[in-house]
């Protein structure tokens, strides 16, 4: 179950990434709206990690914590953002998602 809510958590680090991305994109009220999503995800995704990290061991969590949301990030950048999809880019995606996966296969 701690899995779950630790890929949950990650989701809401995209989350927060992209509210910020939108932010940026915005003004007036509506920038408003996007930091409000950012916090809200914030906090919503920091109570997702500490409760992850009661059972499961804090460098494991916070690895694939990061990991999920650098990757979602990143998919985000290049799908919404329009951010270049390079050859290294994918790449990088690919090894890090590789990472988590080993991480996750080798904690008790």
């Amino acid at each position: 179950m701690n899995w779950i809510l630790l890929i949950i958590a990650g989701l809401f680090e995209v989350a927060f990434a992209s509210c910020l991305g939108k932010a940026k994109e915005a003004s007036g009220n509506e920038a408003y709206w996007w930091y409000a999503g950012f916090l809200v995800s914030l906090t919503i995704s920091m109570v997702l990690l500490v409760k992850a990290t009661q059972t499961l061991p804090i460098g494991t969590a916070y690895a694939v914590w990061t990991g999920i949301g650098a990757v979602g990030t990143v998919l985000m950048g290049i799908f919404i953002f329009k951010e270049p999809a390079t050859f290294w880019r994918i790449f990088f995606i690919i090894t890090l998602i590789s990472s988590i996966i080993g991480l996750k296969s080798v904690s008790h």
